[in-house]
């Protein structure tokens, strides 16, 4: 019963620290990991052999694992931050903003999106060629 119960609380404390440690996206890294591994391997290795060895071969087998595990999440957080801001610089490099001035003389800005040889604007129509201002005046101005 008693291993029982130190298997829960080693358990909750471990869960509740990663998902403290999750909260903020890429928080989590190798030394990160590795405390949460080895404290975790420390409990099972102590409920396993109940002495101080194999607490000792836990605590290194978990840190170990942890670490590993840690530094693939943040590996795997860099990518996803390299795809959004390489989706960024293309979604640049295929629009363009064309300033219309309305009646009242202020201006808006409206972006388009190049599509083949046309382009798409804000609210989906389709051009042949990039609009001129009156065209768009007459659409997204006043």
């Amino acid at each position: 019963m008693r291993n029982l119960l130190t298997l829960i609380l080693t358990a909750s404390f471990v869960l509740t620290t990663l998902y403290v440690s999750g909260c903020e996206e890429g928080s989590m890294n190798g030394g990160t990991g590795a405390l949460l591994g080895g404290g975790l391997g420390a409990g099972i290795g102590q409920i396993a052999g109940r002495d101080t060895k194999a607490t000792l071969i836990g605590a290194g087998i978990g840190a170990g694992a942890g670490y590993l595990l840690g530094e693939n999440a943040k590996a795997e957080h860099q990518r996803k931050q390299q795809q959004q801001q390489i989706q960024q610089l293309q979604d640049q490099q295929n629009s363009v903003t064309i300033w219309i001035t309305n009646s009242n003389g202020s201006q808006q800005p409206v972006t388009l999106k190049k599509d083949g040889p046309g382009y798409i604007g804000p609210r989906g129509e389709r051009y042949p060629s990039l609009p001129t201002e009156e065209q768009l005046r007459q659409v997204y101005g006043f």
